[in-house]
């Protein structure tokens, strides 16, 4: 591998060395010790899938800015860290209270299990038997019905995942497994929560939780996943969620990313909908150093309706990229997608977003608009809205636009007597509630809200918010 040249998180040149054997060698040696180390034996398809993604991985390596899907975001700062997966118990500090400090507006009425540094945790979990409903760690269907689980664990790292999804496929200790019978509607929401602690050594922390989720025919699901750790620590939560709604079910889904601001956060999430399905999704990229998140959607069959929403809010010197891919591989596909980027200080954001229509995939309809606000002269984004399209008789369009707040809207405030500072943040809102609207979860949407009322940029200044809310 010979040196690329690279721009860093601020926009600046700089040069990327080669990556050494070194780095790939550490996390292969540390594979070693992981597969020796296994107190439960695992059935002989999963130590293969294991090897295979270790092997693929050092023959990749990490990704680097010379690569097409990785060309605006540099993970250098991630490549050069030696982190270390914390012993079990390490994240026993983590309490009720931490929880809670990451939950939600008032009390949230579902079905909550807990994953701290990846692994189970079990007094913090509360979930309640509904109509054959399963919820539960993916370790515990490893250990009893491995089978289940066969067909699932291998297919994302064989459909375009980066060296990270190997990773996660190499070193994955537990994670959810959630399964929703044919026609049953979940009457609460399943909340997923993966905390992560600042361990008991100086070396920063690494976790691969695995989310496996199957919603069978014509069932209906909310589900949150939340991502948080502890204020000031420094760690790489490195996330799979793979989900597959069988013929005419409906899935809600929702992440809600709030890592501490020392944290690298890389998230995949693989969808496949069968005929009749729908899904929908609202993404939050709220914290983090570093964060990256792509979602893979597939309609493996006719009829199918998927929604993607989103919302980056960074400021300081924080990097937020965003890749979507949906691909119409059949006809008669409804899709819309809206992504939103609020950007302050020195940050960097990315969208890329690609929809596919594969040929033959005829009566597809599909919608894609990103948006971007800049709040400061010194931000960045970078918005690639993509079409791919093979076939013919389809209904597609996309757009983007990036800007500042809208001066003939701030006048307006302005001459009506709200200050300034007071104006410019009542368009901040305005901007991100067109997503935040769009979830369906009362005390989910709750939350996000209070979140950004204290964190969004532009609304930092108590007095500012009173007078706005």
């Amino acid at each position: 591998m010979t040196p690329a040249s690279a721009v860093d998180q601020g926009g600046a040149p700089q040069r990327l060395p080669a990556q050494s054997m070194t780095e790939t060698d550490r996390y292969r040696t540390e594979f070693e010790a992981f597969a020796a180390g296994r107190s439960t034996p695992e059935p002989a398809w999963l130590r293969e899938q294991r090897e295979e993604a270790i092997a693929r991985f050092q023959d990749r390596g990490f990704p680097t800015v010379a690569e097409e899907e990785w060309r605006f975001t540099s993970v250098a700062p991630i490549a050069r860290t030696a982190f270390r997966r914390p012993a079990p118990g390490e994240g026993s500090g983590v309490r009720t209270a931490d929880v809670a400090a990451f939950g939600f507006e008032g009390a949230f009425e579902g079905h909550q299990i807990v994953f701290v540094d990846g692994r189970l945790a079990p007094g913090l979990s509360s979930i309640t038997p509904e109509g054959g409903l399963q919820i539960c760690s993916l370790a515990d269907v490893l250990s009893r019905e491995p089978e289940r689980l066969r067909s699932h664990l291998g297919r994302v790292v064989s459909d375009g995942a980066s060296s990270f999804a190997d990773l996660n496929a190499a070193f994955f200790e537990d994670g959810a497994f959630v399964f929703i019978p044919p026609g049953l509607a979940v009457d609460k929401p399943i909340h997923l929560v993966f905390m992560s602690s600042r361990g008991t050594g100086p070396a920063s922390t690494i976790s691969h939780p695995r989310t496996v989720v199957v919603a069978g025919r014509g069932s209906q699901v909310q589900i949150v996943e939340s991502y948080a750790g502890v204020p000031g620590a420094a760690y790489l939560a490195n996330a799979v969620t793979q989900i597959v709604l069988e013929d005419g079910a409906g899935l809600e889904h929702c992440t809600v990313q709030r890592e501490s601001e020392a944290a690298f956060h890389v998230g995949f999430m693989a969808v496949v909908q069968g005929r009749a399905s729908r899904f929908k999704s609202h993404s939050f990229a709220l914290g983090g150093r570093l964060a990256r998140n792509d979602v893979r959607q597939l309609f493996a069959d006719e009829g199918g309706e998927c929604e993607l929403n989103g919302l980056f809010a960074v400021a300081g010197e924080q990097h937020s990229d965003t890749h979507t891919v949906i691909d119409h591989a059949h006809p008669h596909c409804t899709s819309r997608e809206l992504y939103k980027g609020i950007l302050d200080g020195k940050s960097r954001g990315v969208f890329v977003g690609r929809i596919l229509v594969r040929e033959g995939a005829r009566k597809t309809d599909a919608h894609q608009t990103n948006k971007n606000l800049l709040l400061s002269r010194e931000a960045l984004v970078d918005s690639v809205p993509q079409l791919e399209i093979l076939a013919s008789d389809v209904k597609c369009k996309h757009g983007s636009t990036t800007g500042q707040l809208d001066s003939a809207a701030l006048f307006y405030l302005r001459s009506r007597g709200i200050p300034e500072a007071a104006a410019r943040s009542l368009l901040v809102c305005a901007f991100a509630s067109d997503v935040v609207g769009r979830v369906r979860i009362p005390a989910v949407k709750a939350g996000i809200e209070r979140h950004l009322r204290e964190q969004l940029p532009g609304l930092r200044d108590r007095e500012i918010q009173e007078a706005v809310l």
